[in-house]
């Protein structure tokens, strides 16, 4: 029995997580401005239903199948409860892989407490369902998108985050062989933005350039956005959003470290639109809008992962080392990989979370963080602490995630385009004249366009 005191402790630390999971689900606003932003006006209205219904395709998915898959064996110790839900449906002990039971949120093991927990982590499935909407858009056929929508909810995010934060095999296996160490993310630099970016960069390369992103020379053109305000207000809505992503994933408000997961989610945001600023100002001449948009939103990517780990000093030069490399990676992916992404989200959310990922076996400061790594004894140490254990099994996560869920999504587009009729890309005609009244049967700006 819990006494008084540990039972509102209880309740106190499942109202950060309900009250987290509100933020994270607020944060699809700020993906679907970003994204109608920085596209032309005369696919706005397709692009802004992309991410409006992404929350429901996913959430379906997850409901009905994703989360006992991902979750079926987690501890829910922090809200009170010691035992897991669900049962081992292949494998066991250090090798958890998939779990029976739970299905539809139905079943003895669904308390209030585990009703909580989906929805903060169907909150995060979404974010990886969304990543795609912005390199595949103003050409992703609508009933193509609408298939991605339940298969990611359902099977491609429940997959990895399984192997985990599920209590699966990749958490625990660089233990098992006295390395010290399990593969660590805070709060999902890599089970959520590279894993939802990977998926971003197989959608791009099934799906082709938009037409005449590319001359006959192979030179890319410009195709600019038609509302930079708007994706910059979106910005600002995923910056809120993101202190319940990060924050509420300490699963207690009772744990304090949430305020330095907070501070040092603001810091990495803060010197990646800075350095992002700086960095084009000086590489172009002029200070991008929308490069500041993508270096504040590689930061936050880059800060999931490490940012309970580390120091406030660190936050920041991951902040402004995510800045750099997702201006890098976006002029390489567009000029050398020959890829067009309308919004930059491989970069931000693919090389940035790969990046993010790395950056807790690099910067992790042993403070916090005991039992995440197989360690009971010390927090989670990276290299500037001489432990560059922690970084191999970083490195065996990004592995995973290039090796085995890249081919996934790719395959599954792949086979996708090959079983439809006429492909999952939108009609030629209609891509030319905009997809808003042909897909969608309105448009967004009817006196304007």
């Amino acid at each position: 029995m819990q006494s008084d005191v540990q039972l509102l402790g209880t309740q106190v630390n499942l109202l950060w997580v309900v009250l987290g999971a509100a933020m994270v689900v607020f944060m699809q606003a700020g993906f679907a401005l970003v994204e109608t932003g920085f596209t032309r006006a005369k696919h706005a209205a397709h692009v802004v239903s992309t991410n409006f219904a992404i929350f429901g395709l996913g959430f379906i998915g997850f409901f009905l199948i994703g989360f006992p898959l991902a979750f079926g064996g987690f501890s829910y110790s922090a809200f009170g409860m010691d035992n897991a839900v669900g049962e081992a449906l292949l494998g066991s002990g250090n090798w958890i892989f998939l779990f029976k039971g739970g299905w539809a949120m139905s079943g003895d093991g669904i308390t209030p407490a585990v009703l909580g927990f989906f929805l903060y982590m169907v909150a995060f499935m979404d974010t990886v369902a969304t990543i795609p909407t912005g390199s595949m858009a103003e050409r992703w056929k609508w009933s193509s998108f609408t298939i991605w929508g339940v298969f990611c909810g359902a099977i491609y995010y429940p997959l990895f985050a399984a192997w985990t934060w599920g209590g699966g095999w990749l958490a625990k296996t660089w233990d098992t062989m006295s390395l010290g160490a399990g593969y660590v993310d805070f709060a999902g630099s890599g089970v959520v933005h590279a894993v939802g970016g990977v998926a971003a960069l197989a959608g791009a390369i099934v799906l082709g350039p938009r037409i005449g992103k590319f001359g006959a020379d192979g030179k890319p053109r410009a195709i600019p956005g038609h509302h930079i305000p708007m994706a910059m207000l979106g910005t600002f809505i995923l910056l809120f959003g993101w202190f319940g992503f990060n924050a509420a994933s300490t699963f207690a408000a009772t744990d304090v470290q949430f305020a330095t997961v907070a501070a040092n989610t603001a810091i990495a945001a803060a010197f990646g639109s800075i350095a992002a600023m700086v960095y084009i100002t000086k590489r172009t001449g002029k200070p991008d809008p929308g490069m500041m948009v993508n270096g504040m939103l590689a930061g936050l990517v880059a800060i999931t992962a490490p940012c309970a780990f580390v120091a406030p000093w660190a936050a920041a030069v991951i902040g402004i080392l995510a800045a750099i490399l997702a201006i890098e990676a976006v002029f390489f992916i567009e000029r050398k990989m020959k890829l067009d992404d309308p919004v930059g989200a491989i970069a931000v959310h693919g090389v940035n979370g790969i990046f993010g990922v790395l950056a807790v076996g690099i910067f992790s400061n042993g403070s916090y963080g005991a039992g995440w790594n197989g360690s009971a004894s010390k927090g989670v140490e990276g290299i500037i602490k001489g432990d560059w254990g922690q970084l191999g099994a970083q490195a065996l996560g990004v592995a995973v995630i290039l090796l085995v869920i890249f081919p996934i999504a790719y395959g599954f587009f792949t086979i996708q385009n090959k079983v439809t009729k006429g492909g999952i890309r939108s009609a030629e005609e209609d891509e030319i004249n905009g997809l808003d009244v042909p897909e969608m049967g309105v448009k967004a700006y009817p006196e304007f366009t």
